[in-house]
């Protein structure tokens, strides 16, 4: 069985999930595809970096993952394959893996080089689709591109720790479909820095002193129940590891979420000042 994983800006109203689902069975029969998002902002790599880190280690090893997101084979930007952590990752060299390479080597990438070999009116996800099956069918990467030794450089948006410890600073690189707001900074991070201090997390204008442990961790009596409390924030490390700011049974639609009720937006600064 060959597992192919699909991450892309492509929405559902139009057919191109569908096609690319089509070209892949076309091609190997045997593929079992899985979504893991169609919902990516329009050319968003960092919302789709977030997104493959958080969901790829939940497959089998060995699992192909495409990622078609800004996808373009244009100027420096080359179509590569890398295998990191024994899975299978097809993209642009856009910075959508770089967060993956600065967490663990990558066991091999290569620059794709087949482009030639198809058919001259072939689209990027046509390119990504005959190495997704090439490696499926037990193909080798060298077969499909020529080995480099890392990454375009690109600049990607990353947490840091002032020289005193006084202070972590990062972003919100991820809001998902609940408006809860994912920073990049993480609990790893948050962890060897604390040292036994009090801290306090600043985001706009709301500051939070507390950690939950859940969404619904918070303190309940014959007075206060857990009903009472839907609409109140919260700061949690959420289960991929990293800072998040949310509501308690948020609903954007109705009673509103962390981003919209704070007005929060990608890339908006959030910081842990410790005392």
């Amino acid at each position: 069985m060959s597992i192919i994983t699909l991450t892309t800006d492509f929405g559902h109203k139009d057919y191109f999930v569908g096609a690319l689902k089509g070209k892949i069975v076309s091609e190997h029969k045997e593929a079992v595809i899985v979504d893991i998002s169609h919902e990516i902002d329009l050319f968003n790599t960092l919302e789709a970096s977030y997104c493959i880190e958080a969901a790829y280690h939940n497959f089998p090893k060995g699992t192909i993952h495409i990622i078609g997101v800004d996808s373009e084979r244009v100027g420096d930007t080359q179509h590569i394959a890398m295998q990191w952590d024994d899975h299978y990752f097809i993209c642009a060299d856009n910075g959508i893996l770089n967060t993956l390479i600065q967490k663990k080597i990558a066991q091999k990438i290569v620059a794709i080089t087949i482009h030639d070999r198809l058919n001259m009116n072939a689209s990027d996800m046509d390119v990504f689709v005959a190495v997704a099956c090439h490696i499926a069918r037990g193909g080798l990467l060298n077969v499909i591109g020529k080995e480099i030794s890392s990454l375009k450089p690109v600049s990607v948006l990353t947490s840091s720790v002032s020289d005193d410890l006084s202070e972590i600073k990062g972003q919100i690189v991820y809001i998902d479909s609940f408006g809860n707001c994912v920073t990049n900074i993480s609990q790893k991070q948050f962890n060897d820095t604390i040292r036994g201090r009090k801290f306090e997390i600043v985001i706009k204008n709301k500051k939070f002193s507390r950690l939950h442990k859940s969404y619904s961790d918070f303190p309940v009596s014959d007075v206060k129940q857990l009903k009472d409390l839907e609409g109140d924030f919260l700061a949690l490390f959420n289960e991929n590891g990293y800072l998040e700011i949310a509501i308690y049974k948020s609903n954007p639609k109705t009673v509103g979420s962390a981003a919209t009720l704070l007005g929060l937006h990608f890339r908006d600064a959030v910081s842990i000042k410790f005392k």
